[in-house]
């Protein structure tokens, strides 16, 4: 049995998605911060970014041997709109949105958390996967549950804390977008990208993961800079809010 036209048509519209979302994604990341070219380049970003997640998400449904994706992609779309709404929202505080981003996260850790100590107690994985949770696939598991983990302590802080301002406002929206970035590059290069190659031409693995060892430095590069220097200031307004939405 083929696979149905609606799943073929996600499919394609998941990749075409996938690489505008890089080509935007890459803009806003040199070009000047709250300039013209930035806010556009980076709404490009975010929307194509949650059309990609969106249909990763019913493609994990629709596809045998997908069920992780559903919870990488459902990580995706909380990542983009946490980082969108942090910059967004002209008044410090927190709202719904917050608290809803932290109910969100807190559901994503669990089934990564077990994941992962399945993995790493050598018992039967709790999902299904198309693809053998081993090598490079651990190691991504780990790391998004890393990920995960740091993200619902940020989201604990910012609710408990009632609100963020400053540099550590402006590295939540960053760590988030570059992030996003980095899954896209990953999902292009080490998933998809070896999958449209003929059998006959062979791309050496750590070739596949330079795109995104590539947004990763950048995503250290931002963190480093708007963390350790005064580079922020000059991107505030006078009550402490990020200008780069």
């Amino acid at each position: 049995m083929g696979v149905p036209l609606v799943t073929s048509v996600a499919l394609a519209v998941h990749v075409g998605a996938g690489t505008v979302a890089l080509l935007a994604g890459l803009v806003a990341v040199f070009v000047r911060k709250g300039a013209r070219l930035h806010r556009a380049s980076g709404t490009a970003f975010f929307v194509s970014m949650l059309v990609m997640a969106v249909l990763a998400d019913y493609l994990a449904v629709a596809l045998p041997g997908q069920i992780p994706n559903l919870l990488i992609g459902t990580l995706t779309i909380y990542l983009l709109v946490t980082a969108w709404t942090t910059v967004r929202s002209r008044e410090p505080g927190t709202g719904i949105a917050d608290k809803i981003g932290l109910a969100v996260i807190l559901c994503l850790f669990a089934p990564f958390a077990l994941l992962s100590f399945q993995l790493a107690a050598g018992l039967q994985p709790f999902l299904k996967s198309a693809v053998a949770l081993e090598g490079p696939v651990r190691v991504a598991i780990y790391s998004f549950t890393l990920i995960i983990a740091l993200a619902v302590i940020g989201d604990v802080r910012l609710v408990g804390e009632g609100g963020i301002t400053g540099a550590r406002r402006i590295a939540r929206h960053l760590w988030r977008m570059c992030l996003g970035l980095t899954f896209a590059a990953g999902s292009a290069f080490t998933n998809g990208l070896p999958r449209l190659l003929p059998d006959t031409v062979h791309v050496p693995l750590w070739l596949l993961f330079l795109p995104q060892l590539f947004c990763m430095g950048l995503l250290i590069f931002w963190m480093v800079r708007v963390r350790l220097t005064g580079w922020y200031i000059g991107h505030m307004t006078p009550g402490g809010n990020a200008v780069l939405g």
